[in-house]
């Protein structure tokens, strides 16, 4: 890289290409990915040959490189630069946060019944992946769009396929959110259906719809509500909790004494979305009981790890600024 002042407090810095392919990659579709560092930070991005010269205040353009050499390690492993990625490392270089080239989340977490590489995409994700495959149980707290249940999904279904756990079980509360479960048309499993339908998802979509039923019959795959799992004990199993801001202290102390020999267990919720009618929920003061102690570990989330729509993280942020005003 190369760096040059120009008039009026105005720099230019250049960042030279050896590989065409990798450099189209990080330009985007008619050069997308530029135009979007240009118009979040002011700074004027050309291109000649194998450089890139980008220009405008010294602060600016600092940020702009540092967006550019942070998603070459992505492009670097053949994945494609999405709007998405500019967008995250424009986060961080906005926060001022140092970022490892070296170590970015490009890690295969697993792969789905298409043959799709499932990997972390932020590095709080990658922080939550490494925590789940070094702790027995593992907390992911964070917003919604952060990846928590589908990570964790992805997680089971890799240690399911290496033989590492027996079974996947996953469990939410069947919390009523503005229906009654009364109302719902069925017997018992079909009023509780609606309520594990994301888990139902995330698993067709990691196996297939055929090896999900093929596994659901004959009982190595679980999907069921958190009242279920009172006086079992579960071995060789991985365990996800959903949603797991809506237990009671008393559910979530039932469901960590499940757990037994060469299992795991991922619990995962979003305090911010508590559905409880004023009672105390079992996450938030699970937080606090069992912090610190060996083989438990808290992940924490934030909007900067949404990899939803860009439109997600603006709706969390302008929700964050309402609750502080009131």
């Amino acid at each position: 890289m190369e760096a040059e002042e120009l008039v009026d407090n105005i720099v230019q810095k250049s960042i030279h290409f050896t590989d065409n392919e990798i450099m189209m990659n990080v330009f985007g579709n008619r050069d997308e990915n530029l135009k979007i560092i240009e118009e979040a930070l002011g700074v004027s991005v050309t291109v000649r040959d194998n450089e890139i010269k980008v220009s405008g205040n010294p602060a600016a353009v600092d940020k702009a490189v540092s967006v550019i050499e942070n998603v070459m390690p992505i492009a670097q492993s053949n994945d494609v630069i999405t709007k998405q990625n500019i967008l995250y490392f424009l986060s961080l270089a906005e926060d001022g946060t140092e970022v490892d080239k070296h170590n970015y989340p490009i890690d295969c977490v697993s792969v789905t019944a298409k043959g799709l590489q499932i990997k972390s995409k932020t590095f709080g994700q990658k922080q939550y992946v490494k925590a789940m495959k070094e702790n027995t149980v593992t907390f992911g707290i964070g917003p919604a769009g952060t990846g928590k249940t589908f990570l964790a999904v992805a997680m089971a279904v890799s240690a399911f396929r290496a033989k590492e756990v027996d079974r996947i079980i996953l469990t939410r509360p069947a919390v009523e959110a503005g229906e009654k479960l009364g109302f719902l048309p069925g017997d018992l499993q079909h009023k509780v259906d609606p309520y594990l339908r994301p888990l139902y998802d995330a698993l067709y979509f990691m196996l297939g719809p055929e090896q999900f039923h093929k596994h659901q019959e004959n009982g190595a795959i679980e999907v069921a509500p958190l009242a279920y799992m009172r006086g079992r004990t579960l071995d060789t199993s991985y365990i996800i909790l959903d949603e797991a801001q809506n237990t009671t202290p008393q559910q979530m102390k039932m469901f960590l004494t499940r757990i037994g020999f060469g299992s795991k267990a991922v619990v995962t919720g979003d305090i911010t979305q508590i559905d409880l009618d004023g009672k105390r929920s079992g996450l938030v003061e699970v937080m606090h009981i069992l912090k610190g102690i060996e083989g438990i570990a808290f992940v924490h989330l934030t909007e900067k790890d949404v990899v939803r729509h860009e439109l997600i993280q603006k709706i969390i942020k302008a929700y964050e600024k309402y609750e502080q005003r009131r």
